[in-house]
């Protein structure tokens, strides 16, 4: 029986070590080219630098604005997932809970609104927030975040709130809590798996997106990381080792936040695949 989970091990390894060089080599080569003259990185990119070149991440910090935009990612990312979790979280629970032909109808369009592709709406979608007065600012981006990823979270939440026993509810209902304590007290508590999936999948998701912002802001004191990395290319002429460098810059706490809520992660979607 051990040889046979050896065998198995093996076998299994055998296959991941190759996908995870393959999913790795990318990240490793930018990782070493950002330490390159241009010069080196334009004569040979597989080779090591010759010698370590930290200017270019001074360099880089300085040209994109690297604090600004950082601040600016953040601040888009903790207001659109926090908005975001918060209806959803309501919505979904009273879409459970609710058994009419509204209701059912009203989840029917969130559902179906998951299949509609960005590309069809992002005109006007653009258009909409001129009207509204939404675009150049960090505010009205977060909203659209919460506009876009609302119809999933309420999807899972959705799910996930028919594993609770209803019974929970009617006991908090007579021990005098309304609606609003009983959702607060009560079901958040017992939504907490699902909501760090939730959280981290979109906070992963803003934080990586690269259209949205490019559409609606215009503003350089309001681009997020990887809309700055995107000033490094010219027109003429870029600096591929500052932008690299920029890449790094803006890998690097999404990066920190994996590290440090990795058993969160893990367990959420462990969770979240089991009672949703």
């Amino acid at each position: 029986m051990r040889r046979k989970r050896i065998v198995v091990n093996t076998i299994i390894y055998s296959f991941l070590f190759p996908l995870m060089a393959v999913w790795l080599f990318p990240f490793l080569m930018a990782l070493v080219n950002s330490f390159k003259s241009n010069g080196e990185l334009l004569t040979n990119v597989l080779s090591l630098p010759k010698e370590l070149q930290v200017d270019n991440y001074i360099r880089t910090i300085e040209k994109m604005s690297y604090l600004r935009s950082l601040l600016n990612t953040v601040v888009v990312a903790f207001i659109g997932v926090s908005l975001m979790i918060l209806f959803s979280a309501m919505a979904g629970w009273r879409l459970a809970r609710t058994k009419t032909k509204l209701s059912k109808f009203l989840f029917g369009l969130f559902v179906f609104s998951m299949l509609v592709p960005f590309s069809s709406i992002m005109i006007p979608l653009y258009k909409t927030t001129l009207v509204l007065h939404m675009n150049n600012s960090l505010v009205g981006l977060a909203l659209v975040y919460v506009g876009l990823g609302v119809s999933m979270a309420i999807f899972l939440y959705h799910g996930f709130v028919k594993s609770i026993p209803k019974e929970i509810e009617e006991s908090a209902f007579i021990d005098g809590c309304n609606l609003f304590q009983t959702f607060i007290y009560i079901i958040i508590p017992l939504l907490k798996p699902i909501t760090v999936t939730i959280a981290i999948t979109n906070v992963l998701w803003i934080w990586n997106d690269f259209l949205l912002p490019l559409i609606l802001l215009s503003d350089n004191n309001k681009y997020t990381l990887l809309l700055s990395t995107n000033t490094l290319f010219g027109q003429y002429k870029s600096d591929w080792t500052a932008i690299l460098s920029a890449l790094i810059l803006a890998a690097i706490p999404v990066i920190i936040f994996y590290v440090i809520f990795q058993k969160s992660i893990l367990k959420g979607i462990a969770d979240g695949a089991m009672k949703g």
